[in-house]
């Protein structure tokens, strides 16, 4: 069977998801981080509406610094509303956040006066319009200050408390099912009896990686190589979430059932097998509008697969950009290519005098099981399909994951 190149396959991923980026929900905004906004947000006044003082002081009108004393004619507290009008020779006391008095157009603060009743010495003058805030400052009526499609942090959350916002439009997060399937795996804390057996790191660590693109996850746990329960367990979680992810049972063996399991449901078929190392066995269906994603069972082809296929899937339907944002880095060392296909290895991302490199350093030679290989915040190398040897020195092309993910 030919396999699609990896950069058809995930056209085929973003294209089959249109139409289906309608989850959208209200949500108060002391719950809203880490949510992506749905709509722009735009400013419904200017900020400030009115000049207002950036210092506790005297309003004053700027050419009367060149009086002896100025007469102290009232004072404006914070949060009151100023009557106020500054003549010749006058100036109203005022705050930080107090509005600036009609006649005034500067600050003089407090440390630059002598005061005697009300009698006002300026001892050291200010520029024309010093300490205060004019009107649209901080933002103007009708300007977009956040963006559709921005995650919300604790600046944007800050702004919409400014703006009076309650409630906000997010994009809901998507409910992931995840299952490991294998006789030999265990799951955590289960006892090993058997030389047989290893312990399973897929369903942990695939919960991880979409927990950090905000989805909300259901481990389902370890199905054993039984096909009716692996189907019945696919079945389930199709009903309650919006993709589910299994790990194992894809390949060619006579264990490997979820393949099977596809066929035998009414699915439209996305990604069918990928020119792509690892996980060229990867299959994503479309079951109405749920998605499967089955995946190898090797833990690093399953964490590589959840990273180039999971994650921009779950980014589109939160109204993100689906497409993986490379690095331009140069290569400190040969590498020689190791597959026909295109290949993603596990690399060192490193940042020196503004340039990145890249090298293999601690990084092991073997299958597909060697997870340790994703330690110490590791890249992903994009090695061509075309590709056989890359030189050091060649610029190449890297997909960060962990905290610089994407």
């Amino acid at each position: 069977m030919k396999f699609k190149d990896y950069d058809e396959t995930i056209n085929d991923l973003i294209n089959s998801i249109q139409g289906l980026r309608t989850l959208v929900k209200k949500v108060f905004i002391t719950e809203a981080f880490g949510y992506v906004l749905a709509e722009d947000i735009v400013a419904n006044s200017n900020s400030p509406e009115y000049v207002t003082s950036a210092m506790d002081g005297y309003a004053i009108r700027w050419e009367d610094q060149k009086s002896v004393n100025l007469v102290l004619k009232d004072f404006v507290p914070a949060g009151s509303e100023t009557k106020s009008f500054v003549g010749e020779g006058e100036c109203v006391k005022t705050f930080t956040g107090s509005l600036m008095s009609e006649g005034s157009d500067t600050l003089i603060p407090i440390e630059n006066v002598e005061v005697k009743g009300n009698a006002v010495k300026i001892i050291t003058p200010v520029s024309k319009g010093f300490a205060t805030r004019e009107v649209g400052e901080n933002y103007k009526k009708g300007e977009v200050l956040i963006e559709r499609g921005c995650k919300i942090g604790f600046s944007e959350i800050g702004v919409l408390a400014e703006l009076g916002f309650v409630q906000v439009a997010v994009y809901d997060r998507p409910k992931v099912s995840i299952i490991a399937t294998g006789s030999e795996i265990l799951d955590i804390g289960e006892e090993k009896f058997s030389n047989a057996q290893i312990r399973s790191s897929n369903h942990v660590t695939i919960e991880a990686i979409v927990k950090n693109e905000w989805a909300d996850t259901a481990r389902v746990g370890i199905v054993k190589d039984n096909k009716d329960e692996i189907k019945e367990k696919i079945v389930e979680a199709l009903e309650h979430s919006d993709i589910v992810i299994t790990t194992g049972g894809v390949s060619v063996g006579d264990y490997d059932f979820v393949k099977e399991i596809l066929k035998g449901l009414e699915v439209e078929y996305v990604v069918d097998g990928a020119s792509i190392k690892p996980g060229r066995h990867i299959k994503i269906v479309k079951a109405g509008k749920k998605f499967i994603f089955a995946l190898p069972g090797f833990p690093y082809s399953s964490a590589v697969m959840t990273f180039l296929y999971v994650v921009p899937f779950i980014r589109s339907l939160q109204g993100l950009p689906a497409k993986s944002r490379y690095i331009s880095a140069i290569m400190e060392e040969d590498y020689k290519k190791r597959s026909p296909f295109t290949e993603f290895s596990a690399c060192n991302l490193i940042l020196k005098d503004g340039q990145f490199y890249v090298n293999l350093e601690g990084k092991k030679v073997g299958s597909s099981a060697i997870l340790t290989n994703l330690l110490n915040n590791s890249a992903l190398l994009r090695v061509e399909k075309e590709s056989e040897l890359i030189k050091k020195g060649e610029r190449v092309r890297v997909l960060p994951m962990g905290s610089v993910l994407l």
